[in-house]
């Protein structure tokens, strides 16, 4: 079964390579005339024209010309911005989930269905992505274009894909036979190894404990860096080792070749990841980093990226106003919001991510408490567009608002992160969308 994922995985993205854009249909092209852009890798341009033709951006000027061709935009009163990124979402993901053994016969049986949960290091995100889900429809509301896209799971759990938010309009006479339309959203995977340490499992099995699941996922690690030996040997004696997807998949990452995110909250949790990460000799990225604020020299130290989570921890409301809280609780919420200027300060890349939040449209919101907390505007509009983009192995062509970029871009009616900003316009590989 897991075979044939994987083969399913590859026709989409060999698709991505030949197909999407000959089958889909043309893209109109567009012209915004007098905004104010944000080009983000370059200085703002207080009142000029974007040109974005065949799903790039064709010109970046000063002042208000229409090189003609295209449709005419009024961008009078507006402001252009790279498409944003949201850099953990489960949006879009229709993952089946496994059924649990109800009654298990011997302690074994469960601890070997766990196991099998915990190292899914083959499961691509890019295989569950369902195109027409209404919650990528909901991200594109709130002027995101891109997502990196992540299975709900535990453990060493799947690798990660980075997709557009909306598939294209796909020429009928061609159909979704002649082509999934995965295959021209989906514009990098995989990017990265998931990993977050278990806990406690189903009827006790183990590892039952944070202690056991950090030795369970050690093991795991060294499992498959005894198989990536055992395959290089058997190329020249034919002894082959039996064929297991989950730890080829995990060889892709020794080396740091392949991005490892860890989820790690607290500073003990992220110091641990990363001496994790030295151990095996893995590229590092934080997810969730809660207090990575107070590691931020760690950080830097392992050209480590961090994942703001932008779900944050708050005062549980069936506490009584005056009952007492745990210390770390209390420290948890001081840390969250200042965390993304501490490690702009630090020089730690970083992005954000919506997992965790009941609703999308506290994305922003959440990023301008960042704001109130330390980081700096213009830090947080790079976080959310060409850091973030780099972060998912993007930056060279998203993120950004220059010549030849693909034409991601969000149109609001004033400042990104101004309270009462509206979104008017959306464009997804030069696409607009009709906004929810």
């Amino acid at each position: 079964m897991r075979v044939l994922r994987a083969a399913a995985v590859a026709v989409g993205i060999f698709a991505i390579a030949v197909a999407p854009r000959v089958l889909a249909v043309s893209v109109p092209g567009y012209a915004i005339l007098g905004a104010k852009i944000v080009t983000v890798h370059g200085a703002t341009i207080d009142q000029g024209t974007v040109v974005i033709r065949g799903g790039v951006v064709e010109s970046v000027i000063e002042g208000v010309k229409n090189p003609g061709g295209v449709e005419e935009i009024d961008g009078k009163g507006l402001v252009v911005y790279p498409g944003l990124v949201d850099l953990n979402s489960t949006a879009g993901i229709d993952q089946p989930q496994p059924d649990p053994p109800k009654e298990p016969e011997t302690r074994e049986v469960s601890e070997r269905w766990r196991r099998q949960q915990l190292v899914h290091a083959d499961l691509a995100a890019a295989e569950f992505l369902r195109p027409e889900s209404p919650d990528l429809g909901k991200l594109s509301g709130i002027g995101v274009t891109n997502a990196l896209v992540v299975p709900k799971g535990e453990g060493i759990s799947c690798e990660s894909a980075f997709t557009d938010v909306a598939p294209p309009e796909i020429d009928p006479q061609y159909g979704r036979v002649a082509l999934d339309p995965r295959g021209p959203m989906i514009l990098k995977t995989p990017v990265a190894l998931h990993v977050s340490f278990p806990g406690r499992g189903l009827f006790g099995a183990y590892p039952a404990s944070l202690m056991g699941g950090i030795a369970f996922t050690r093991q795991a690690f060294l499992d498959a860096q005894h198989y990536t030996v055992a395959v290089s040997k058997s190329e020249a004696t034919r002894d082959r080792p039996l064929y297991d997807p989950a730890l080829a998949a995990m060889a892709s990452a020794m080396g740091a070749k392949l991005p490892v995110a860890f989820e790690a909250n607290s500073a003990r949790e992220i110091r641990r990841v990363l001496a994790f990460a030295r151990e095996f000799s893995l590229d590092p990225i934080v997810v969730g980093g809660v207090s990575a604020g107070e590691v931020a020299a760690d950080l830097k130290a392992a050209g480590a990226r961090v994942i703001i989570g932008l779900n944050y921890p708050e005062r549980p409301k069936t506490l009584a106003p005056d009952a007492d809280e745990p210390l770390d609780d209390v420290q948890a919420r001081a840390d969250a919001r200042k965390a993304a200027g501490q490690l702009a300060s630090a020089g730690v890349p970083f992005g954000f991510g919506s997992h965790g939040l009941k609703d999308v449209k506290d994305f922003l919101p959440n990023v301008r408490s960042a704001v109130s907390n330390g980081l700096a505007a213009d830090a947080a509009v790079k976080a959310l567009t060409l850091d973030a983009a780099t972060i998912a192995g993007m930056g060279s062509r998203l993120g950004a608002i220059e010549k030849g970029r693909i034409a991601n871009l969000v149109v609001t009616d004033g400042d990104l992160l101004g309270p009462k900003t509206k979104v008017k316009y959306v464009f997804v590989e030069g696409r607009r969308l009709a906004l929810p």
